[in-house]
């Protein structure tokens, strides 16, 4: 979430791509003006306007009114945070004070300090509905994300984190949840499908704040939420910030409710927000379903990683469209130790699996090539273009794919004719690829020849319109610099395996960098 013009750009780019409403916890945000005063005789009340956002309006409220001011009126009007970061600034101030529920907004509105004292947190949690928390061993045990994420069953949410940095932190509390298997890029894209899914969620991320409401507010038939906790998840922080343009008279009032919210009045048992450290919750009656002790927050990280977390949202929660062209010639048929599978066996099981990882809007052709697979022609398709769901349903005809035993491996021949295809086919607003997973360099004695390929690959590139080439290469025998010269003129990537066993590893993690998650 990096500032100002650039800033603006990316989130014109990243909004149209999700946005999970979670109306029935987060609330809808409107704002309410609110009049205090304490008004001596023939004294002229200044006016102090605060947007506060609208989980913490009423704490500042009371606090406002608990300072009993002379000659002042304090306006705190709850303001949804992203509205406020979008109208700053104003061509006259609107506000003398502002507290967004975190400085992910400060950085991303102009007119305003990128950085201010915390007033209180809440930190940011998965919310799981109670039936599911007590399937997992709730109360019992305290849940984890990683508990909930590993069990089988659940429908996982996400507010848009481009909009709500409930969704940013979630983000980053993920990428720590993968950061321990094998592959932690591979096991990141998977999480990231997991939650991009759009079914109705069992499970989803949410401020300990909205669960404490939402359980306080139960009605029939809705269904109360247990919170699991995170040391990685990034807290909503409250920061105080003051803004231009405020006069004397109203820069005293705000320095003066500035330091009451400082001094915790914010978090009361009433307001369900810590301190600014993440103190002890403070409740009227305990919430079992939320834990009392103190929680840390990560810390706010840099810009620049909030952008990395951003673009793989942006790329693995985008619809693609993919060619898949996979080498069947002789040497693909070469057995894998310790698998009793062949080469080319254990590609097609990854590209099979791989299919779970795209959306379901996705489309993907798979096709095999060697030498003279289709009359002259090096390649053949095995699967047409298609959506996920209708090529799952025909994997049966992947499985079947054999080896051509006496196949050379006419690579450069199927790469330029299949990525010409994907070019006329490119459509906008997906995740266009061509992915080419061999286990040797180009070994057709009829072929166009390297220099060609290059030439022509370079002609049909477009910035406008990217269409990144991905080689994956298989075995001890992948010609590592054959295939970074084979992707760079249309600006793509390269994967090995040098053990043919772990194809399946090197290709989600591939997928997951591709999309940003790397």
């Amino acid at each position: 979430m990096g500032r100002h013009t650039t800033a603006r750009t990316r989130r014109r780019m990243l909004l149209p791509l999700l946005a999970l409403a979670l109306a029935a916890v987060l609330g809808t945000a409107t704002w309410v003006a609110v009049a205090l005063a304490r008004s001596d005789p023939g004294c002229e009340p200044v006016r102090v306007a605060v947007a506060a956002s609208p989980d913490i309006a009423p704490a500042v409220t009371q606090t406002a009114k608990d300072l009993g001011l002379a000659c002042v009126v304090f306006d705190v009007q709850s303001r949804d945070s992203l509205q406020v970061a979008g109208e700053l600034p104003g061509t006259t101030p609107r506000f003398q004070a502002w507290i967004p529920s975190s400085t992910l907004f400060l950085r991303r509105a102009d007119g305003s300090p990128v950085s201010g004292p915390s007033v209180a947190s809440s930190p940011v949690v998965l919310a799981v509905q109670e039936p599911v928390a007590k399937a997992l061993g709730w109360p019992g045990k305290s849940l984890t994300w990683a508990d909930v994420l590993g069990s089988a069953g659940i429908a996982a949410g996400m507010p848009d984190p481009v909009r709500d940095p409930v969704g940013v932190s979630a983000l980053l509390a993920l990428r720590d949840v993968a950061k321990d298997s094998v592959d932690p890029a591979a096991a990141y894209v998977a999480l990231l499908r997991k939650f991009s899914a759009g079914a109705s969620p069992t499970v989803y991320p949410a401020s300990e704040n909205a669960v404490l409401r939402h359980n306080s507010e139960l009605s029939g038939g809705e269904v109360a939420l247990v919170a699991a906790y995170s040391p990685a998840a990034l807290s909503l922080d409250y920061p105080f910030v003051e803004l231009a343009g405020a006069t004397p008279q109203q820069g005293r009032a705000v320095a003066e409710l500035k330091r009451a919210l400082l001094y915790g009045s914010a978090t009361s048992t009433q307001s369900g927000l810590r301190g600014s450290g993440g103190q002890a919750l403070r409740l009227p009656e305990t919430d079992r379903r939320v834990e009392a002790q103190g929680q840390r927050s990560a810390e706010i990280p840099a810009a620049v990683e909030v952008d990395k977390a951003l673009s793989a949202w942006a790329g693995v929660t985008a619809s693609a469209r993919v060619q898949v062209l996979i080498d069947v010639s002789g040497s693909m048929s070469a057995p894998v130790p310790g698998t009793g599978k062949s080469r080319l066996r254990i590609t097609l099981e990854a590209a099979e699996n791989a299919l779970h990882l795209f959306k379901p809007a996705s489309q993907i052709r798979f096709l095999a090539f060697a030498t003279k697979v289709d009359g002259e022609r090096d390649y053949r398709e095995i699967l047409p273009m298609a959506p996920v769901g209708q090529q799952l349903k025909a994997v049966d005809r992947l499985r079947a794919v054999r080896a051509v035993p006496d196949g050379q491996t006419g690579l450069y021949d199927s790469v330029l004719d299949v990525y010409r295809l994907a070019r006329k086919e490119w459509e906008q607003g997906k995740l266009n690829l061509v992915i080419v997973m061999t286990d040797g360099r180009d070994t057709d004695p009829d072929g166009i020849g390297r220099e060609k390929l290059m030439a022509e690959l370079g002609k049909l590139r477009d910035p406008e319109r990217p269409l990144p080439l991905i080689a994956i290469g298989i075995g001890p025998e992948a010609d590592e610099t054959e295939l970074a010269q084979l992707v760079a003129p249309s600006g793509g990537q390269t994967f090995l395996s040098r053990d043919p066993a772990k194809i399946g590893e090197v290709f989600y993690g591939a997928l997951g960098r591709i999309a940003g998650a790397g």
